[in-house]
């Protein structure tokens, strides 16, 4: 309550209302925490729930993580886990830093409890990430990098610039996700498709098998779109499973609009990607389809629509493994996280499952 009563108010203000000029300062703000690692070890003592579980390989303390597209640049890295989270994404980063698209491109929608951005992968780029990454410990909990593609990058190089920032980033990523269905990049859904796919996930696998050097390979996931048919989806876990991707994440923003509510459905015309509440309906279905289509081989992060407890519990029922919160963490903040993670432990206790059997999948490769 202290956060949705005393902070939300405060940091929606920020930029007169501007929702990046919040993101921006509110990150300003963790980042500067991360040098405090008393504060952080006190925050966690609140905020972290213990739910150990494992899966794709990596063990985690919960199944909690934070989604890309909060921490783009890795300037917080040290703080999440002082909020709560079992894991996070960071990224989405490109191999060439880039400005994304023109600004405003975050607009909120407080009563449908969503969030539009059409942002454009705006991020430093992966060199600079390493270099960030390089100057600090390794964080508390896992870390995944969520990779794109430049948008300078003709699309039949995609395979490339993944490549590229793959490599760069390779020994400080627990795990790599291949972001191909952000609808803020021109064209980039293509590689959502059987040829342009295989394309960047044999050049990802090529490089994982150089690395390694015969250890254990760094899983990678595919983050495909709420958009695509369903003959769309179970073609592109066809490509997954054929290149020995370690899961799916499901989903990206949706396109559409159904859900958003009252007087914000006119503010909500215009282009962008849609998160929060009107993604619970569309992600849920999509998170099942891959759970039975795939005969629960294939682990899943569940992502979208989560802004209540029960929400998270719900992707788990679908099929989930994992579970993400972006938008409704603007919205309530740390509370959210940590009843979200009890929520999914209590859904995970209600089918049966005891915890020395809480894994899915082993070491990739």
């Amino acid at each position: 309550m202290l956060y949705e009563r005393m902070v939300r108010p405060v940091l929606f203000r920020v930029g007169r209302g501007d929702a990046e000029a919040a993101h921006e300062k509110t990150l300003s703000w963790l980042g500067g925490l991360s040098g405090q690692t008393w504060l952080v070890n006190l925050m966690g003592k609140v905020n972290r729930v213990k739910d150990p579980c494992r899966v794709f390989g990596i063990d985690f303390p919960n199944a909690v993580g934070l989604a890309a597209g909060m921490d783009k640049n890795g300037v917080a890295v040290h703080t999440w886990p002082g909020l709560g989270f079992g894991f996070m994404e960071i990224g989405t980063v490109t191999w060439r830093a880039q400005p994304g698209n023109p600004r405003p491109r975050l607009y909120r929608l407080p009563e449908s409890k969503a969030l539009i951005n059409r942002m454009g992968f705006n991020n430093d780029g992966a060199q600079a990430l390493a270099k960030r990454l390089a100057s600090g410990v390794k964080p508390a909990i896992p870390i995944g990098i969520s990779l794109g593609k430049s948008k300078s990058t003709p699309l039949e190089q995609a395979a490339e610039d993944y490549a590229a920032s793959f490599v760069e980033l390779y020994r400080f990523a627990d795990y790599f996700a291949v972001n191909v269905s952000s609808p803020n990049t021109p064209g980039l859904r293509n590689l959502q498709d059987a040829e342009g796919l295989s394309a960047v996930l044999r050049a990802l696998q090529e490089e994982d098998t150089r690395l390694s050097a015969g250890g254990p390979r760094k899983p990678v996931l595919v983050k495909i779109a709420p958009d695509l048919t369903e003959t769309a989806i179970s073609q592109a876990l066809e490509v997954c499973m054929s290149h020995g991707v370690a899961g799916v994440i499901a989903t990206n923003t949706t396109l559409g609009r159904d859900g958003v509510v009252g007087t914000e459905i006119e503010r909500a015309a215009q282009p962008g990607g849609l998160s929060g509440g009107p993604l619970r309906n569309i992600a849920k279905p999509v998170v099942s389809f891959v759970h039975r289509e795939t005969g629960g081989r294939l682990p899943i992060v569940g992502v979208g629509g989560v802004t209540e407890p029960r929400h998270a519990a719900e992707l788990v029922d679908a099929g989930a493994s994992l579970v993400q919160l972006y938008t409704g963490f603007v919205y309530s903040g740390p509370k959210l996280v940590r009843r979200a993670a009890k929520a999914v432990r209590r859904a995970q206790e209600n089918r049966h499952v005891p915890r020395s059997r809480r894994s899915h999948g082993g070491r990739h490769g």
